[in-house]
């Protein structure tokens, strides 16, 4: 097991102030794969102060030279992409090749897109008799999650570097370790000392200390609901600004003139991938009532190629959950699925067979699955589909709209203006019609408590502005 030391704060390697550690395992195999500094107040001090003192240069710096550092960035990650690939699958227990199209080349690929914005990007803009300026907000405290590691902080750091400001990311406890890389990385493409700092550490711990910290200009969180409306109270008591990506319910409409196999096979795939630990995941999928039973036996028949295994065989095409904690509480909602009258189409809470070690969590789909159940209410974060019948386009409309989440959803249609038609009577950030490819450059953020705020491209870049009017 390998003991890394210190924090990268000011442009160096220092060491934490505390002693106490995090160990991080494997989630295939339960063993220690290495530990890191649980990061204290004392260190996040330290970082914000660093970040602070850096802050007015970096915000000076003109833009084509941040675009030439952020360049310089997506380059060392590139370079170390193989390193970053495995890393992944070590820490999160993500299959590698899943990790190394995913986790690492779709961050790579945002990071690069930052570079081109800038240099186009207008800082200031006229508006009658005025000139309106787009600064910096500040100092950025990015908070990031375990599922997306490499890509939730590209998306946070590199975006707020771009707009000019000073970064401390306090990544998840979970898997630190390919935070500790993307810092290697900064460190080499030459961004001044103090620009971008890391602090590992506890949410209680350095994630509370950094969101209610006098020197943190904007707090940036992905995770749950529930710990974002903790940040957001946190950051309000000294009005900070918040930007907040957090949970889902999505839901995959499937109306009666689509390409049913074609919808089913693919929303199934949607599903499982990453082991279900997407917070956009149509984790509901919605049939008319006339072809419900085929399209149960269709999930059925495409779940069946999704078998746990090992994450560094190029052919397991689902790994492990992250913890022992996620695999209880994935269970626990299996359990809760059958307690309330859902019908178990595959899976089920019993350890997938072979797995004596590992968090590992049976593909599961539910069919009968109605409106009122926790599985079709609460974010569950596993490899688990609730499918749910509707009587019409209305009904199904309600159902999609029936949750407090409203992040992601499909719809499926061989009439595209009618499935674009459904789309926009959604209450959600963003909809993908008939099976429509993730774009890194259009905003990703919800509606309702899924979140405040949009990331990626240049709707990402705003959220790291703010607005000065000088009139003439």
């Amino acid at each position: 097991m390998q003991a890394h030391d210190g924090m990268y704060i000011d442009g160096e390697w220092r060491r934490a102030a505390g002693q106490d550690r995090i160990e991080v395992v494997n989630p295939a195999d339960e063993t220690p794969i290495a530990s890191v500094p649980a990061g204290t107040a004392e260190d996040v001090d330290s970082a914000v102060r660093a970040a602070r003192a850096a802050f007015r240069g970096w915000a000076e710096t003109p833009p084509a030279e941040r675009a030439a550092r952020i360049a310089a960035l997506a380059e060392r990650l590139t370079a170390r992409r193989e390193e970053i690939a495995r890393t992944v699958t070590a820490e999160l227990g993500a299959p590698h090749t899943f990790s190394g199209r995913v986790h690492t080349a779709m961050p790579i690929s945002v990071a690069a897109s930052y570079a081109q914005l800038l240099e186009g990007y207008e800082f200031t803009e006229k508006v009658g008799n005025s000139v309106v300026h787009h600064e910096p907000v500040g100092v950025v405290a990015a908070i990031t999650p375990w599922n997306y590691p490499l890509h939730q902080i590209v998306a946070k750091v590199v975006p707020a570097l771009a707009a000019g400001c000073a970064v401390v990311l306090k990544p998840a406890e979970d898997t630190p370790l390919v935070a500790r890389l993307f810092a290697e990385a900064v460190h080499e493409a030459g961004f001044p000392a103090g620009v971008f700092n890391l602090v590992t550490g506890l949410g209680p711990v350095a994630g509370q200390a950094l969101a209610e910290h006098a020197g943190v200009d904007l707090v940036s969180f992905t995770g749950s609901t529930a710990v974002g409306k903790l940040i957001a109270a946190t950051a309000a008591r000294s009005v900070k600004r918040v930007a907040l990506e957090l949970g889902g319910k999505s839901a995959n409409v499937i109306l009666p003139d689509a390409d049913l196999a074609r919808a089913v096979n693919i929303g199934v795939a949607n599903v499982m991938a990453n082991s279900g630990q997407t917070c956009s995941a149509w984790t509901r999928m919605l049939v008319d009532a006339d072809r419900y039973e085929e399209a149960v036996e269709l999930a059925r028949a495409a779940v069946a190629k999704y078998v746990p295994g090992d994450p560094t065989d190029p052919d397991t095409r689902l790994g492990p959950l992250v913890s022992a904690a996620q695999r209880e509480r994935v269970r626990g909602y299996i359990a809760s699925g059958l307690a309330q009258g859902a019908r178990l189409v595959a899976g089920g809470p019993e350890a997938p067979e072979g797995s004596e070690r590992g968090y590992y969590v049976r593909p599961t789909v539910f069919a009968d699955v109605t409106p009122q159940m926790t599985i079709a209410q609460e974010e569950i974060f596993g490899p688990v589909l609730s499918i749910m019948r509707y009587e019409n386009e209305e009904h199904a409309l309600e159902i999609a709209n029936g949750t407090v989440y409203g992040l992601a959803g499909a719809v499926w249609s061989q009439d595209e203006a009618a499935a674009v038609a459904f789309a926009r009577r959604m209450e959600t950030g963003q909809v993908d019609i008939n099976g429509g490819r993730f774009n890194p450059l259009a905003p990703f953020g919800g509606y309702k408590q899924s979140g405040v705020g949009r990331e990626l491209g240049a709707h990402g870049l705003a959220e790291f502005l703010q607005t000065k009017s000088l009139q003439f």
